[in-house]
């Protein structure tokens, strides 16, 4: 409980921290320091998936199909103590990923540099001072370069305004770029903004909005289905099927809330801070809620047992750790950020995660173990059977998801350079897709229906079970059958009369 409370105050300020750090596909540059890079000094201005312009027929320039980066207002500021010089030029370089080696040069098969040194200016190769660049060898015209001076004693140097073309597909970067050793503390203001055809929507997120809206109409569907059967079989509602309700609500609101968060940013080029927030911390409420949900079933509770007893506390707190986790790193992942995280900086988010998904996941199976004996040896045929394929679908889902965890570090580990960028929202994408395909198999096994209750929890059962586990006692015939122990077809009779029994149908032993 002081874990949560201690949530309670920090989300806040979290919050308020990211109101103020928030990018988007209009790259803000607030004061950024160059950084030493080898022989150079860099900031890196973005990198984003953009897809080219349109084609044009008419040969009239079509604005809203045009893909370009625009650069309003790019100021480099340097301390007044060091504006006493010219100094030699600040560069801007936009450049496509596949053609990063065309960037640097080394001098007789030396170390790599990007400013040009005086042994490559010695071989012609180059100015001293300058940015080392070639051609593409595809598009000659590319990488776009160019750049400002400092002039006497001026403090701040603006870069003209421009707007480059996009007309080939890839991923782009942009690096400010320096070599002037003398420009210690040097600064960058402004900010870029990044179009695709269709919007501002980085290219490698277009495709989320439309997975988003179909996955937003997906619930709609499964949302008609398990209402309508909650409403016709209200009086026979389990405590589960109303957690499970819960979840699919929370669906509902998660999916359409990552559509409207990816339309807003398209339309505007700034990802919507509050959209985003409420998208986030609703998916995972829904994953800590379902996982527990997965957790208490498999414990047995409503079906072989009224309370997790003691574990209710060990439970909750997994589930507050398990959030706290999650929200941390969904919040950092996707609020106002654009560019992916750093391979380091995501491990230490993702790690937590990993191994608490893990408990989990132990804790599940070994739980659902335990229940499924508990069901063979009462001899509850209806509920071990559905327990039984409860337990296919977890194992089903569980192996798909290690096979595509191992395809995931492949992928990642063979892309350094994101140049599979236009595929990668196919990871994201599957976990939605598997988790909603769980939920619809959950619907499926335990929606509403006039026999919910034959799954119920037993206490006459639960008694007999713990008398027959506990005590061994001999079975004497009794010469006069007692109103417990009725024939077959007595039985038949009184079940056929009385109708469904709200138990399971227990099979006697006989010796």
């Amino acid at each position: 409980m002081l874990k949560v409370q201690n949530y309670l105050i920090l989300l806040p300020l979290l919050c308020f921290c990211f109101l103020f750090i928030s990018e988007a596909s209009v790259h803000e540059y607030n004061g950024e320091k160059f950084v030493s890079k080898g022989n150079a000094f860099v900031v890196h201005g973005g990198s984003e998936g953009i897809y080219s312009s349109f084609a044009d027929p008419q040969n009239v320039t079509a604005i809203g199909g045009d893909s370009y980066i625009r650069f309003e207002k790019i100021t480099f500021r340097r301390p007044k103590a060091l504006a006493n010089f010219s100094s030699r030029s600040i560069q801007a370089i936009v450049f496509e990923v596949e053609d990063r080696e065309t960037m640097g040069g080394s001098a007789y098969g030396g170390q790599r540099a990007v400013c040009c040194t005086a042994d490559l200016a010695k071989l012609g190769v180059c100015s001293e001072g300058e940015v080392i660049h070639r051609p593409s060898t595809e598009n000659p015209s590319w990488p776009k370069l160019f750049g400002v001076s400092f002039n006497g004693d001026d403090e701040v140097a603006t870069l003209p305004s421009k707007s480059i073309q996009i007309t080939k597909t890839g991923m782009y970067n942009l690096y400010f770029i320096q070599c002037d050793l003398n420009l210690k503390d040097l600064t960058v203001e402004g900010k870029t903004v990044w179009k695709n055809p269709t919007g501002y929507l980085p290219g490698r997120m277009s495709p989320l909005m439309k997975f988003y809206g179909f996955m937003s109409l997906a619930f709609v569907i499964l949302g008609i289905f398990w209402f309508s059967q909650y409403a016709r079989f209200w009086r026979e509602v389990l405590p589960l099927q109303n957690c499970i309700t819960l979840v699919i609500t929370l669906g509902m609101l998660e999916m359409s809330l990552w559509y409207f968060d990816y339309a807003e940013f398209n339309e505007t080029g700034i990802r919507p801070v509050g959209i985003t927030m409420w998208a986030v911390t609703f998916g995972t409420i829904k994953r800590t809620i379902a996982r527990i949900i997965i957790l208490m079933v498999s414990m047995g509770y409503g079906v072989v047992r009224p309370t997790l007893g003691g574990l209710t506390s060990k439970v909750i707190m997994l589930g507050a750790t398990f959030f706290l986790a999650s929200e941390v790193l969904e919040l950092v992942e996707n609020v106002g950020a654009v560019s992916d995280l750093s391979g380091k900086a995501r491990l230490f988010l993702v790690l937590p995660v990993a191994i608490l998904d893990a408990f989990f996941i132990l804790w599940i199976f070994t739980s659902l173990s335990a229940t499924l004996n508990k069901l063979q040896a009462r001899r509850m045929v209806v509920k071990l059977d559905i327990y039984r394929k409860f337990t296919n679908a977890l194992v089903v889902a569980v192996i798909i998801s290690v096979g595509w965890i191992c395809y995931e570090l492949y992928f990642k580990s063979n892309d350094v350079y994101n140049e599979q960028w236009q595929n990668a929202w196919i990871i994201p994408a599957f976990w939605q897709v598997l988790s909603f395909s769980l939920l619809f198999v959950i619907c499926v096994l335990w929606a509403p229906s006039q026999n919910s209750m034959r799954y119920a929890y037993s206490e006459e059962a639960s008694e007999d079970f713990d008398k027959d586990y506990n005590t061994l006692t001999l079975i004497k015939p009794s010469p006069v059958p007692s109103k417990d122990f009725r024939s077959a077809p007595e039985a038949r009779s009184a079940q056929g009369s009385n109708g469904p029994t709200n138990g399971d149908v227990e099979e006697d032993k006989t010796e």
